[in-house]
């Protein structure tokens, strides 16, 4: 049998729904993706995972804010390719096939965001896929000025959930999981001032903080920000206790094993369970995830692997990782945020949430990688861990009118739950979360 003789077939079980398109509707999109033209692409506004056929040819296409996994099965009469959001997807879908055999999660693969990704179902041997980067923003292009950088950044945030309410039901439940800090501020300000200025109740708007055994730093940022903004009529605590959190149980959730994520990743599922149970028919969440990414807000000290110079130098280094030709690049999670925002997104889904995470749009990720950083922190730790704080409180302020209040970054897994009780839970090593991710398919 020749290679023109092979069928081939494509199994996509991408949910339409599960996108945020916020500039054009999914069936134009599918039209972008299918060109395979990273400009067409470029076009898409929004949150969204794509796939399109073209004959023997499958694109797909993603922004950080929603995974795409794939599976490239093997029949007697051609190939067969997989598309689903979940690794558990691919392989039920392989089961049903009578495919089981071939299963494996380290033969799964997923779509890096911001590329298009092409693969042509030939048979054997099987082509590599081929990688166009489809957003490609100019670094360096801002003027050394905060409150020029702020208004950018906070009006495109601004802009991007604006259209994002132009496109939900005027009457639903919006929650931000909300910490006090920086990111969920902003984005509950942001969404607060748009309902006032589209002449919407803000009653509709609530601002949801986890509290484990009823001591929390993040309660108590999150009381003081929302008293200084007189906003106190949008808080609510979500209690649970410690017993109710399960790190084996994120693992399976997120369906990965980095320990930053996975613990994130539990506590995010403690609190969409509370939400779910005091509020059982909302629908959409909203979160600050992304924002330490575009602000280059993470504690270099921490990695080994991280000196100031490869941040600032390597552009969007922490959204995509060191690149998908880079060694460090693994094809079965993807690189950076592109890998970890599974954290925020899978919760939500395993909750009945659709989840909105603005600032890791492609349009506002633009914007701050347009930030001269180099100039502003003339690469001086201090002054890049202070950059955020300043861009965003002063973009609040031209944007909205608001006086935000800004507070030391703390991780959402340490400002939920005591310090003590925090390390009592979670493992240090990273080789038992690993463990966990394995024996997961090893039971399945």
């Amino acid at each position: 049998m020749t290679s023109s003789t092979y069928l081939h077939r494509v199994v996509n079980l991408m949910r339409p729904d599960g996108n945020h398109l916020l500039n054009q509707s999914y069936e134009q999109a599918v039209e972008l993706v299918a060109s395979g033209e990273p400009a067409q692409v470029a076009k898409i506004q929004g949150q969204f995972a794509i796939a399109a056929t073209s004959g023997r040819i499958v694109r797909m296409a993603r922004s950080i804010g929603r995974t795409m996994r794939y599976f490239l099965a093997k029949k007697v009469d051609g190939p067969c390719l997989f598309i689903a959001e979940r690794m558990e997807e691919l392989r039920d879908a392989l089961d049903k096939e009578g495919l089981s055999d071939q299963f494996h999660p380290s033969y799964t693969r997923t779509v890096p965001a911001h590329y298009v990704v092409q693969i042509e179902l030939v048979g054997c041997p099987d082509p590599n896929p081929r990688y166009d980067r489809f957003f490609t923003p100019e670094r360096n292009a801002l003027p050394s000025d905060i409150e020029w950088i702020g208004q950018k950044y906070i009006g495109q945030l601004s802009n991007a959930c604006d259209q994002w309410l132009d496109r939900i039901p005027k009457t639903a439940g919006i929650g931000v999981l909300f910490s006090g800090g920086i990111d969920s501020g902003a984005v509950l300000l942001a969404i607060y001032d748009r309902l006032l200025k589209r002449g919407e109740s803000p009653a509709r708007l609530k601002a949801f903080t986890l509290q484990v055994d009823g001591v929390a730093e993040d309660s108590a940022q999150a009381h003081q920000f929302v008293k200084q903004m007189q906003l106190e009529m949008l808080w609510e605590t979500i209690e649970c206790t410690a017993s109710d959190l399960d790190w084996r149980h994120a693992v399976r959730v997120v369906e990965d094993y980095k320990p930053l994520d996975i613990q994130s990743a539990t506590m995010a599922i403690a609190v969409c369970q509370g939400v779910r149970k005091r509020y059982p028919d909302w629908k959409y969440l909203v979160d600050g995830d992304g924002g330490d990414e575009n602000l280059k807000d993470y504690p270099i000290e921490d990695n080994p692997e991280l000196t100031i110079r490869s941040v600032l130098n390597n552009l969007m280094l922490y959204q995509e990782g060191w690149g998908v030709h880079a060694i460090k690049h693994s094809l079965v999670h993807s690189g950076g945020q592109s890998r970890g925002h599974v954290r925020t997104s899978a919760p939500a889904i395993a909750l009945g949430f659709s989840g909105f995470s603005p600032f890791a749009l492609p349009q506002v990720i633009e914007v701050a990688e347009s930030i001269p950083f180099i100039d502003l922190t003339q690469w001086d730790h201090a002054k890049l861990y202070a950059l955020k704080g300043e861009v965003v409180r002063s973009g609040i302020k031209s944007v909205t009118g608001f006086d935000m209040p800004v507070f030391q970054k703390r991780r959402f897994q340490h400002g939920a739950i005591n310090k003590q009780r925090f390390a009592e839970l979670f493992p240090s090593d990273e080789s038992e979360y690993r463990q966990a991710f394995l024996d997961r398919w090893a039971t399945a």
